[in-house]
């Protein structure tokens, strides 16, 4: 039985504004609260309050993130309208400085502006999470900031302001997309795999960035790799290019290029056979960086690839998520070794049970720190049959009893039967290898969108039936 979806709803005491404070501009988040150093609710209004010590590239890079939140890259063939329910970036505050995420309407583009704690003059810091309200006359605000003139940070606002026949009541919620909660987890699982291939300076990066073109075909993929002093597009994939679909996807740093110090370019290992594959671009600001994440596909969102599904799909690993949720409290930055001494589960398993965790948004992975950090959304990890089809379908198989392997006799089974939509389809099972799959759907995906559902069932048929596997997150090689 599927468990229900839980919307999470946040309920502002205010619009977010920006208005003066003893003749200086201060920005004032509308948020739902945070927590203190004991992990109880603050009883100071705010999470965060103080001054970003370069304004102008905080408050660019903060109208770059809200402006990701309402853009889309990729219209579906016969969409006329959007019917979009307004989203608003996400905002982390912890020991360690903010955090702005959003995803684009079409989930395939993850911005995220980090402003260190080192660059924050800070009045009042407490841990906390919420989805702000970025309203146009604050996005107008900040677009009027002018240079030599602070900002005021304040994030949260405990206040519901109300009025009688004279005054005035206002309350906002807003809906935290479930998509995103997708996004996140995905986005963490492809940027941890990544690895650096390129670096720029500030001249060669605004020059890159202003040459991309504006407009491409829907299946466009270039592929950035290494020129004389910059970086050109190649229509081929090459030893360290990293995948560039939809290039006009990354022009969305340009407002910043004024600004910028620097940019590096990640990606996973290519060669002249790579598919497609997420890309992430680190533009250096002062005081602040800009992450962007390009999906491997303009029609691709995040929220549709299925990297986490095998290590999210067994029992083990989510139990031990429930242990490493209670050892994680509200630590910013996560140390998987550590935890797998502190737990005992070991990294692999620790690993594990952080994608099962991701799975309800609560962890991120930053590519310029390296590590993974926590992001403590009000959302539990439940309902993963509900969020991923294709674990539910893969259950469901086993359930039938639809999955056999071809050589019963073996002790450890690399191929399989699947019965499925009255069809019968042959899995093979390649450790340290791509798996494979008889299906239409790996024959038009190869794998580059995580497994279907007829190799997880197999996977973890051959998981349930092998006991040096039982109890743990991962098969034993």
């Amino acid at each position: 039985m599927t468990a229900p979806i839980t919307e999470q709803l946040y309920a502002y005491g205010r619009s977010s504004v920006l208005h003066s404070l003893d003749g200086h501009p201060s920005l004032r988040m509308a948020t739902s609260g945070g927590l203190d150093a004991n992990l109880v609710p603050s009883a100071n209004p705010y999470f965060y309050s103080g001054f970003p010590r370069e304004p102008m590239s905080v408050a660019a890079g903060f109208r770059v993130v809200a402006k990701v939140a309402r853009s889309r890259y990729y219209v579906p063939p016969g969409m006329l309208t959007a019917l979009l329910r307004a989203a608003d970036p996400v905002v982390t505050s912890s020991p360690h400085g903010l955090r702005f995420e959003s995803f684009s309407a079409c989930c395939g583009v993850h911005a995220r502006l980090d402003v260190a704690a080192g660059a924050l003059d800070t009045e009042f810091q407490a841990s906390g999470v919420t989805n702000v309200d970025v309203n146009p006359p604050l996005r107008q605000a900040l677009a009027g900031l002018r240079p030599g003139e602070p900002l005021h940070l304040a994030v949260g606002d405990d206040g519901l302001r109300v009025r009688t026949l004279d005054a005035e009541a206002v309350e906002e919620k807003v809906e935290l997309p479930r998509r995103w909660l997708k996004g996140f987890c995905e986005v963490q699982a492809s940027t941890s795999a990544v690895a650096l291939r390129h670096e720029l300076g500030a001249e060669d990066a605004r020059r890159f960035i202003r040459s991309l073109p504006r407009t491409s075909p829907t299946g466009s993929v270039v592929w950035a790799t290494r020129a004389v002093r910059s970086l050109r597009l190649a229509s081929r994939p090459s030893p360290g290019a990293v995948c560039l679909a939809g290039p006009e996807r990354l022009r969305t740093l340009e407002p910043l290029m004024q600004f910028a110090t620097g940019l590096r370019i990640y990606g996973p290992e290519s060669d002249s056979g790579s598919l497609p594959s997420a890309g992430t671009w680190v533009l250096d600001l002062p005081g602040a960086r800009l992450t962007l994440t390009l999906s491997p596909g303009k029609s691709r969102g995040f929220s549709g690839e299925g990297g986490v599904l095998h290590q999210v799909s067994g029992e083990a690993a989510r139990n031990n998520a429930d242990i490493l949720a209670a050892a994680l409290a509200f630590e910013p930055r996560i140390d998987v070794h550590r935890l797998g001494l502190e737990t005992g589960l070991g990294i692999a398993r620790v690993s594990d049970a952080l994608a099962v965790l991701a799975t309800s948004g609560q962890i991120g992975f930053d590519v310029a720190e390296p590590g993974y950090f926590h992001r403590p959304l009000p959302f539990e990890t439940g309902n993963l049959l509900g969020a991923h089809p294709r674990l539910a379908g893969a259950q469901k198989l086993l359930s039938l009893g639809a999955v056999a392997p071809l050589d019963p006799a073996s002790s450890v089974a690399a191929s399989f039967t699947v019965h499925s939509g009255g069809n019968e389809y042959v899995v093979r099972l390649r450790d340290g290898h791509a798996d494979s799959c008889s299906c239409p759907w790996f024959a038009k995906h190869r794998g580059g969108r995580g497994p279907c559902k007829h190799v997880m069932a197999a996977r973890m048929h051959r998981r349930d039936s092998d006991p040096a596997t039982l109890g743990h997150g991962r098969e034993t090689p």
